[in-house]
């Protein structure tokens, strides 16, 4: 049985590799999923129905975030540029080049947790805006 989500034979595949492969076909589908949500909003008027749609979509944001948190936690480098750019003031693709340099430099090689102050050792991005 042949998945699209396989770009290799899947029997050639470590479990790892495949486990990974089923996460980033899940969070492409949270994604698709939470933008039927939103042109779904965009047109409907019936406020009801409107609250159910909301509801559905917060639904498909968690189920974004948890796959997205499972990728992360496999991945210290990516979890390590991740950090540098969500949820931080300034520039994103600033933050997003200092993040990237930052883990090739070394910064990204810790356990799934990073560092007690989640500092990627570039300093204070707050200045940067």
């Amino acid at each position: 049985m042949g998945f699209d989500q396989y770009h290799e034979p899947p029997e050639e595949l470590s479990q790892e590799t495949r486990t990974l492969a089923r996460m980033f076909a899940s969070l492409t589908e949270e994604a698709e999923a939470i933008n039927w949500y939103e042109q779904r909003l965009a047109v409907e008027a019936d406020p009801e129905a409107r609250r159910i749609i909301e509801d559905a979509r917060h639904e498909e944001y968690k189920h974004f975030a948890m796959s997205y948190e499972f990728l992360l936690r496999k991945r210290p480098q990516w979890r390590a540029i991740a950090q540098g750019v969500l949820f931080q003031p300034g520039a994103i693709t600033d933050n997003a080049d200092a993040a990237e340099e930052a883990s090739e430099d070394g910064g990204g090689t810790g356990g799934g947790g990073g560092n007690a102050d989640a500092s990627l050792g570039i300093g204070d991005l707050r200045s940067w805006s």
